[in-house]
């Protein structure tokens, strides 16, 4: 079987390692490299560090007109797609004739688009999945082959979450794809009202206090490692571990003295890890034995 993988973030590792074991993957393509970090160095995705440490060649086109070539030119029998990053035309989805494969981190046809996972935290729902789906030409609408569901835990947060999921889809795609390539399994259409994941918005990120404590212990676990407020110096921090906490008071208030305990608009929640001013991951108790501002912002 000539398979070909598409994927981008270490989301997809799981799903790419699982087939080069199950089936063996003719190529891999994958998003250009992007510049990463402080100094903006080219940083190749996690994807084509594998294939590069593994032999696989890799492609990564910059238009459309040389991913259809890219596709073209491998003739493959599969193309199995995750967290590539990019919708596929039509005439793209025609070129394998086992038809484009996809595992979505959602239970379809909830939260088709880009941040699937971080939707799902940020609304407080108890329960995500993945799909695996045949490919069409709309934004995950195609029809789906495969789901699975998993229980949120309380302490999940993205990053947390992301690696359950992986790691799942992973096994649920290859068992899938043996049935699919055996003729075992038919496509059946979504069923259910759509709803939607666009892409984070840096705005986003940002805590707003005034909101109930339990929206931002959410967007806390949403967004980890990336939710920030400010200081009243206009210093910003990072939440990266919170829990619910008893109390009132003014929005952003801190009211303990010794556990870092922030009200919201309505509850509280307790800041149990950070990254501070400077730049050092902290405990919300070392954080305050050298903090004298009392409020967050």
């Amino acid at each position: 079987m000539n398979i070909v993988f598409m994927g981008t973030p270490s989301f997809a590792l799981p799903s790419l390692i699982e087939l080069v074991k199950s089936f063996g993957v003719r190529a891999v393509i994958t998003q250009p490299d992007r510049p990463s970090g402080r100094g903006q160095k080219l940083t190749p995705p996690p994807v084509k560090q594998f294939a590069l440490e593994n032999g696989i060649e890799c492609f990564q086109p910059e238009s459309k007109i040389e991913l259809y070539e890219s596709l073209e030119s491998l003739k493959p029998d599969c193309v199995v797609v995750v967290a590539y990053g990019r919708i596929l035309t039509g005439d793209m989805l025609k070129i394998p004739k086992f038809g484009c494969i996809n595992l979505h981190a959602s239970l379809l046809p909830r939260y088709r688009g880009a941040s699937p996972i971080q939707r799902s935290l940020l609304a407080g729902d108890r329960f995500t999945g993945n799909s695996v789906m045949l490919m069409d030409e709309g934004m995950d609408t195609g029809p789906i082959l495969s789901r699975q569901v998993l229980r949120i835990d309380q302490e999940d947060n993205y990053q947390i979450l992301s690696e359950k999921l992986s790691k799942m889809g992973a096994v649920l795609l290859v068992e899938t794809l043996k049935l699919w390539f055996r003729g075992e399994i038919k496509p059946k259409p979504q069923k259910g009202n759509p709803t939607y994941a666009p892409p984070i918005a840096k705005e986003e990120l940002r805590l707003c206090w005034k909101a109930h404590a339990q929206s931002v212990l959410n967007r806390i676990r949403a967004f980890f490692p990336e939710a920030y407020c400010f200081t009243p110096r206009g210093e910003r921090i990072k939440i990266l571990k919170a829990r619910l906490a008893e109390g009132h008071g003014e929005e952003g208030q801190i009211l303990d003295k010794k556990r870092l305990v922030v009200a919201c608009g309505s509850g509280a929640v307790e800041i149990l890890e950070l990254i501070n001013q400077k730049g050092k991951k902290v405990s919300g108790e070392e954080f305050l034995r050298g903090y004298r501002e009392g409020f967050l912002l």
